[in-house]
């Protein structure tokens, strides 16, 4: 099993290494220990699959290929090069098509190891770490940092949520904040209240900044 996690380590490395948008390997790593370290604390999962499916988890996602479709068969494709039992493949699989956020629409995780992969990858998209790859991936899309004329988008497609005009502020709104109370686990959302409370704190100072009140 060790050689199938260096595998693919070395795999995720060479595909995401050079990635600009937050999605990069350091990314995936600290998604891997963190949901390890949750694993740990709740005693609950096979280390193994959550493993695997955190390093694995960014790998077809479409925001970071042409399309889902050809995110998938990328996936398909490295699996075919290492040996793993049909039913461990479909358990990874499963996890990683059902914990992006798609807009707000919940899914129903059907394995408590997908909760946790999914409790990592949030954790992730908040705190100091979450601020700066929001703008990493803003920047990327050529996204402004905020306009004050928009409005913060509530209920929508994935459509929209993924080509919709919006911005880097927005996002905080439209996703970064809602996800401390959707998180599965007990350590998880301990783990999310100082990673929530720094953003309200960025947000706060932003808005002096932004309107000169901080003179």
């Amino acid at each position: 099993m060790n050689e199938i996690i260096e595998q693919t380590e070395m795999y995720v490395r060479n595909e995401l290494g050079e990635d600009a948008t937050g999605h990069d390997w350091f990314h995936v790593d600290r998604v891997r220990r963190t949901a390890l370290h949750i694993a740990k604390q709740e005693q609950v999962g096979d280390p193994f699959i959550i493993e695997m499916a955190a390093l694995l988890h960014d790998i077809p996602d479409e925001k970071l290929n042409e399309s889902a479709e050809a995110g998938k068969n990328k996936l398909d494709l490295f699996f075919q090069t290492i040996s793993l039992p049909e039913e461990v493949q479909n358990s990874i699989n499963q996890i990683i098509e059902s914990i992006s956020y798609k807009g707000g629409r919940k899914t129903e995780l059907e394995t408590i190891e997908a909760k946790i992969v999914q409790d990592a990858d949030r954790l992730d998209a908040i705190g100091a770490i979450g601020i700066a790859r929001t703008f990493a991936y803003g920047g990327k899309k050529g996204q402004p940092i905020y306009d004050p004329n928009l409005n913060v988008r509530e209920e929508m497609s994935l459509e929209e949520y993924r080509k919709g005009k919006s911005t880097s502020i927005h996002h905080f709104y439209e996703k970064l904040l809602k996800l401390k109370d959707l998180l599965n686990t007990k350590t998880a959302k301990e783990l999310a209240e100082s990673r929530n409370q720094m953003m309200v704190l960025f947000l706060d100072q932003f808005y002096l900044e932004w309107d000169g009140q901080d003179q």
